[in-house]
């Protein structure tokens, strides 16, 4: 959820390199605050990637400029009102902090909120949504998300949309002693699922449909049918990025291997067959001098692949004096991290991690690296926090585990985890994304032309 928490200032501490700044802590992310902000006290937090609207930023100047182009006290650009991740004077800054006394130009009492309330919209006002990146407009005649709204029958009614994956931070409470957990990288590309379900192949119409100029009624078969997170694809002609064509090859990869039922979920990552980087390339340089150290000058989300089907390494000699011949390397690549099976009546089974791994082995598809598998304790509580909830003990195992070289793309920063309930009816899963990437995804959403294939579908879908 893109949202603002009613929280309590709980942790708070003096910065070290700023004397008119103090560090508080809200769902374990580091804030710089102001030194009037008091310990008890109630306000908001609004976490990065949100974009707080023009409304709210006026009314409490946090906007360089004001509504007649004149100097104002807040630092957000006006145009995009991002929030984003920031080391400000060498310490980290995620979200920013606001006092309750900022909604009173809602009319509405401000204080009647309860810790732990989310707001988007208060007294009919817009406060924040989701950061999405306007950039250029498009054409948008042929997308396929568009051609998917002519028909009047769906298409394949049982084929389920990607599942959300909320932030792990806001949902601790969704853990209980014992819970079984997997904890698997959070790989940073686009999403695509495929399966073998009843689509429709056209329309039986009697002599009365005729007459009366109607469709009549569809006719479903089992068939492979393919989508991104949002859409089914009709076709890989178009889209947003002028392109789904690299989507194509890994959709056939499933074609004769799915049962009748079967939907599976994947990651497609790397670049497409124009050799356009599937997500956005980022400025390391203004990440700081030790992230350039390690990664270099600029992020390039490769995971192993290369921009053109020409560049394939050379073969080499090895140690031995062997001559090893070089393995190709792929454009994009694709790792599954869930599978369902539907009956004919709509009924979804959830498969565990272990057969879903089992049916990827069978099919030659690669799944996402696994960092750990484990029980929550019957009691998280420690001598040394003798407090702890379930959630919290899960929140500090998947920060273990978070950071660091991507162990896919070994060149550029791990996106973070994903850590799943196994023990579950359904698919209960939640992201964990480390501080340096945050940082880097705000940079590159800052300068990037348009959303990223995922946001040019919820953008789209917000318009129409």
């Amino acid at each position: 959820m893109h949202c603002g928490y009613i929280v309590k200032v709980e942790k708070l501490r003096k910065h070290p390199n700023a004397d008119r700044l103090q560090i508080a802590t809200f769902f374990g992310n580091d804030t710089c605050v102001a030194l009037d902000v008091e310990f008890g006290e109630v306000g908001i937090y609004f976490p990065s990637d949100l974009q707080l609207s023009l409304e709210y930023c006026d009314a409490n100047h946090l906007c360089r400029k004001d509504a007649n182009g004149m100097p104002d006290s807040g630092y957000l650009e006006r145009e995009k009102r991002h929030i984003k991740a920031i080391n400000l004077r060498g310490e980290k800054s995620d979200g920013i902090y606001m006092p309750l006394s900022s909604l009173s130009f809602t009319g509405i009492n401000a204080f009647e909120f309860n810790i732990g309330d989310t707001i988007t919209v208060v007294n009919g006002i817009e406060i924040c949504k989701k950061y999405i990146p306007r950039g250029r407009k498009v054409n948008t005649e042929n997308c396929h998300w568009r051609k998917t709204k002519r028909k009047a029958a769906p298409i394949a009614p049982l084929f389920s949309e990607h599942a959300d994956t909320e932030q792990l931070a806001y949902n601790l409470s969704a853990f209980k002693p014992e819970d079984e957990i997997e904890i698997s990288l959070k790989m940073h590309g686009t999403s695509q699922r495929t399966a073998y379900l009843p689509v429709l192949k056209g329309y039986k119409r009697t002599l009365w449909d005729r007459i009366t100029h109607k469709e009549g009624t569809p006719i479903y078969e089992y068939d492979y049918v393919s989508g991104t997170r949002r859409t089914i694809l009709n076709d890989y002609e178009g889209g947003f990025y002028g392109s789904n064509k690299f989507r194509e090859q890994h959709h056939s990869q499933f074609i004769g291997k799915l049962m009748k039922g079967e939907e599976v979920f994947y990651e497609v990552v790397g670049f497409t067959d124009s050799g356009q980087s599937i997500m956005g390339n980022g400025n390391n340089e203004k990440v700081g001098k030790e992230f350039v150290k390690q990664y270099g000058k600029e992020t390039v989300f490769s995971y192993g692949c290369v921009p053109y089907m020409d560049e394939t390494p050379a073969d080499y000699v090895d140690d031995n004096g062997e001559l090893k011949l070089a393995e190709s390397l792929p454009q994009s690549d694709i790792y599954v991290y869930r599978m369902t099976m539907t009956n004919k009546d709509g009924f979804t089974v959830e498969y565990t991690p272990d057969f879903m791994r089992y049916r990827c082995e069978q099919m030659g598809v690669k799944c996402v690296p696994v960092f750990w598998r484990g029980f929550v304790p019957e009691n998280p509580a420690s001598t040394t926090d003798p407090t702890i909830s379930a959630g919290e003990w899960i929140q500090n195992k998947a920060e273990q585990y978070y950071d660091g070289p991507d162990p896919v793309g070994k060149t550029h920063v791990r996106e973070g985890v994903v850590v799943r309930i196994i023990n579950r009816p359904t698919f209960k899963a939640y992201k964990h994304k480390n501080f340096e990437f945050k940082m880097l995804e705000g940079l590159i959403k800052d300068t990037a032309d348009a959303p990223d294939m995922e946001e040019a579908e919820e953008e789209f879908k917000e318009e129409a």
